[in-house]
């Protein structure tokens, strides 16, 4: 149980937030974006479930570097370092093959630092909270 509150609640609702921010930031400001993208291309934008799944668990994935790094950072060094990881690495490779499309990073990269800072501050929640029980006095 003390696995479960350390370290599987934390990840769980980090993820749960990633997962809800991510696809309404997805629905309402990018998809657009890339679906245009796919068109201009000749290419039919993929929406399959198993695509939804895996964004999914990319969110997860996500909420679990936010959780490993918040133990060693401070909040707004957690935040900064999983964004870049995450976000600025995948921009920047897809940039690189030519498929980005960049109209959509003047608020897509606001966001996602916003959405990794939230995250943080959940991680951190829990990290507090768990120091507090550690050392508590009986």
């Amino acid at each position: 149980m003390k696995c479960f509150k350390k370290t599987i609640l934390p990840i769980l609702l980090t993820g749960i937030w990633i997962n809800i921010s991510a696809t309404i930031r997805w629905e309402l400001l990018i998809k657009s974006y890339w679906v245009e993208q796919y068109e201009n291309l000749g290419l039919v934008f993929p929406n399959e479930l198993i695509n939804g799944i895996t964004w999914m668990i990319w969110g997860f994935l996500f909420a679990t570097i936010i959780f490993v790094l918040s133990k060693k950072f401070g909040t707004i060094q957690t935040a900064l370092l999983s964004w870049f990881a995450v976000f600025v690495m995948m921009w920047v490779v897809i940039w690189n093959i030519r498929f980005l499309p960049t109209g959509m990073l003047w608020f897509n990269a606001p966001l996602g630092l916003f959405e990794a800072f939230v995250c943080t501050l959940i991680c951190k929640r829990f990290l507090k909270s768990n120091r507090k029980i550690f050392f508590k006095e009986d």
